[in-house]
């Protein structure tokens, strides 16, 4: 070893040695970046739309970085433990995350102190409307007989589910309800790790009404063992043409939906952001997550770090709104 080559390794080892004692974070910027697997993780179960949209956007990621790009499902704590495991992973861009609007929710409920804040926004990727689904066989045959049915019944008499408490799809059916004159309580609330669950659930005869995304419902549809009666959104979606929208039927109303995108843990190395959100946008561009997307009735919405975090700022300070007009806000 030349002595130029001993003094460059005793130079770094020496500067590791002085991080480690006075607390300095090492740095984890890399020409090379990435050279091994890549973890993604999804705070959602699988089967869900937030999954689904999670691996294709690891399989079209795989094939531009050359290496795997493994999905992780961290569910629980309605998303908390999830998006924790994103926020706290090193910020060397081997584990990133999808966020969903749940986390500009959490903190509103008093689940965690985690807000959009905490993390390095990469890109905005999906944004879907809500839609109301009931059992296959329903004597329900449009969003009309619905509601004069919930009017109708005692309060907590029908069950919903869909996501964990408060959640997004439960804020949905809560603002609803507040449309029709009826308190957010008046149908029961059944928590569940996503929409995959409770469309399951809704299948099974445990509960009676799902609101989620067309996407996420969609396979109990094709099975034949749901039917969607409106979205929430002021157009029918082009994949689900006969699903009318709520205003056809019963007039306006304004609605919360969700929306998806990749974030890092605070901290990330500009040089490892710009090879990220590089290749977020080749898979946004891409004809695979295009036609993928739009086979299943996925929105698409492209925004990257600064203004995508404008954008999970703007949903924080609406959830807020809407969840304190609703009562289930703590924060």
């Amino acid at each position: 070893m030349s002595s130029f080559t001993r003094r460059g390794f005793v130079v770094s080892a020496s500067t590791v040695l002085a991080s480690s004692i006075i607390g300095l974070k090492p740095t984890f910027s890399q020409s090379n970046y990435p050279n091994r697997p890549i973890t993604l993780i999804c705070p959602w179960g699988a089967g869900g739309g937030t999954d689904a949209t999670a691996r294709i956007i690891a399989q079209v990621m795989e094939q531009k970085l050359g290496q795997p790009v493994n999905v992780v499902n961290r569910t629980g704590g309605n998303g908390v433990v999830g998006h924790t495991a994103i926020s706290t992973a090193a910020p060397d861009g081997y584990t990133i995350g999808m966020l969903t609007v749940e986390i500009a929710m959490m903190h509103w409920q008093g689940l965690t102190d985690l807000t959009p804040k905490n993390y390095t926004a990469l890109s905005l990727m999906n944004v879907d409307a809500p839609a109301i689904q009931v059992k296959a066989d329903s004597p329900y045959k449009s969003i009309k007989e619905l509601a004069d049915a919930i009017k109708a019944a005692p309060p907590g008499k029908l069950k919903a589910s869909g996501t964990g408490q408060g959640g997004i799809w439960h804020l949905a059916l809560v603002g609803w309800l507040q449309s029709l004159g009826l308190q957010p309580n008046h149908v029961a609330w059944v928590p569940s790790n996503g929409a995959a669950p409770g469309m399951q659930d809704l299948a099974a005869g445990g509960i009676d009404i799902v609101p989620c995304s067309l996407p996420e419902a969609r396979p109990m549809i094709d099975a034949g063992r749901a039917k969607s009666l409106a979205i929430l959104a002021p157009e029918r979606n082009p994949q689900f043409p006969n699903v009318p929208t709520l205003n056809e039927q019963m007039g306006a109303h304004k609605s919360v939906g969700v929306w998806r995108g990749i974030a890092g843990p605070k901290g990330l190395p500009a040089d490892i952001q710009d090879k990220l959100v590089t290749v977020l946008k080749e898979v946004y561009d891409s004809k695979e997550y295009k036609d993928f997307m739009s086979s299943r009735g996925f929105g698409t919405q492209w925004a990257e770090r600064a203004e995508y975090g404008q954008f999970m700022d703007e949903s924080d300070r609406q959830m807020g709104e809407a969840m304190k007009a609703a009562g289930l806000a703590k924060a």
